[in-house]
């Protein structure tokens, strides 16, 4: 991971010392986004969310979840209304295989909008801390 650029994205977004860590996997290093620091990037860009269950287990342990971003423009457009400037979608998906928690739906909604939110922010090859029970520190 390039210093410089992990700098500016600090200081881009307002983050502190510990909404990033790095983790290390063999001989590569990953970029991983707490989820403070997901919500200071979301705040940040002004990223509205909208959320979509689009499959349900019937026990509710098992959930994908699509996720609809938008970031919206800065000045009205001629009929006064503020219109999308980027969008993107993303899913998230949780089942027992890839979940602990007592909370599957929830993690389920964390894990598409932070894919959602690292993708409006462009912050390509970063991860979010609940992409995986793997990504903590």
């Amino acid at each position: 991971m390039n210093r410089d650029k992990l700098k500016d994205i600090y200081k881009k977004y307002d983050l502190e010392q510990d909404d990033i860590f790095i983790l290390k996997f063999g001989s590569k290093e990953k970029p991983i986004i707490t989820r403070s620091g997901i919500e200071r990037i979301q705040n940040k860009e002004k990223i509205q969310l909208n959320f979509k269950i689009e499959k349900i287990s019937e026990d509710q342990k098992s959930c994908i979840m699509l996720a609809h971003g938008v970031i919206m423009t800065d000045h009205p457009d001629k009929n006064g209304q503020l219109v999308p400037k980027v969008m993107a979608q993303s899913f998230g998906e949780v089942s027992p295989e890839n979940n602990k928690s007592n909370y599957p739906i929830a993690i389920c909604e964390k894990r598409a909008a932070a894919r959602v939110i690292l993708k409006l922010a462009n912050l390509i090859g970063f991860y979010s801390e609940d992409e995986s029970e793997d990504f903590k520190k």
